[in-house]
């Protein structure tokens, strides 16, 4: 699958490819953490259990979509209790 050596000059080529400044530091430890790992078995391994929920990120959309908008709402309500309370105070300042 990889079909490529995973070394320093490989991994900076990605890097600059996808626009990112290569710190050779990093990529030493990333190139030596790499060095025992079975990539080809990794991308295998990960490929698998995302082929199968499919349908699970739409639901979790539509819950955070939910969420989101009574976040918004609550927001809304704080703001006019809020503005309710800024009235009060003026007109108790200046009657």
């Amino acid at each position: 699958m990889a079909k490529r050596e995973i070394n320093e000059e490989n991994v900076k080529k990605v890097l600059e490819a996808a626009g990112i400044e290569a710190n050779d530091i990093k990529v030493k430890a990333l190139v030596a953490a790499l060095k025992e790992v079975d990539i080809d078995e990794v991308i295998r391994s990960a490929a698998v259990p995302m082929a199968v929920p499919a349908a699970a990120p739409a639901a979790s959309l539509a819950e955070a979509e939910k969420k989101e908008k009574k976040e918004e709402e609550k927001k809304e309500e704080k703001k006019e209790v809020s503005e309710e309370e800024i009235a009060a105070g003026l007109e108790a300042l200046f009657g």
